[in-house]
């Protein structure tokens, strides 16, 4: 390397190219399809979304949905699925999509909900941060 030369600066997470494989999932990351569906996947429902036929849910704490968010969500934190659940039972018969920071807790919710009754609801897997690596890295990671 010539001393003209600059070194190249390294990519951040942000920047960098995630090799996925056909469902939009890194390597490793096996989408759990009757469980899951991909922020790819989620991405191409936003119409239905938009238009209220899908119901996206956002199980992280008030704080973190300031942070970084996707709209329009329905704010349910996970802890307080229990009580609050009269919130969505309008929405028993539509899918229902929930996410959280990485994707434990909404399949914890996802798995909570359907015990209850409901019968078309997913996580997305990878939560909010693979939606930001793999479809909008405009939303912050944290």
């Amino acid at each position: 390397m010539s001393s003209t030369q600059e070194p190249s600066k390294p990519q951040s997470p942000k920047q960098a190219k995630l090799p996925l494989d056909t469902d939009g999932m890194p390597p490793g990351r096996p989408l759990r399809k009757d469980w899951e569906v991909s922020p790819r996947q989620t991405h191409a429902l936003l119409p239905a979304i938009q238009s209220g036929q899908i119901l996206l849910v956002d199980c992280r704490t008030p704080a973190e949905h300031a942070v970084a968010q996707l709209e329009p969500v329905l704010l349910l934190p996970v802890q307080h699925t229990a009580d609050r659940i009269d919130e969505l039972l309008p929405h028993r018969d539509r899918p229902i999509i929930i996410f959280c920071h990485h994707g434990m807790r909404s399949l914890r919710m996802t798995s909570m909900l359907r015990e209850a009754g409901f019968s078309d609801v997913r996580s997305m897997a990878g939560g909010i941060d693979l939606w930001s690596l793999t479809v909008d890295p405009s939303v912050p990671r944290y």
